[in-house]
């Protein structure tokens, strides 16, 4: 659902990065699984290339929310 993509897809990255950061993983993964990493590594890479776009959608949101916090 996209009113929540952005912060469930966090929980479930945070997840994969404790999973890789205490070398929790399974003895032997799954095809699909070491694909699914593959990917992970490439969109983790992309979203590195816009941490600028990033920062300035983060800093444009945060402003809007600050506005609406003291008109209201």
């Amino acid at each position: 659902m996209s009113y929540c993509r952005f912060e469930n897809t966090a929980r479930d990255l945070e997840d994969c990065v404790i999973a890789l950061q205490n070398n929790d993983l399974n003895e032997y993964m799954s095809v699909h699984e070491v694909n699914g990493l593959a990917e992970l590594q490439l969109l983790a890479m992309d979203i590195v290339a816009m941490q600028d776009h990033i920062g300035d959608i983060i800093d444009r949101e945060k402003q809007r929310f600050e506005a609406h916090e003291f008109t209201n």
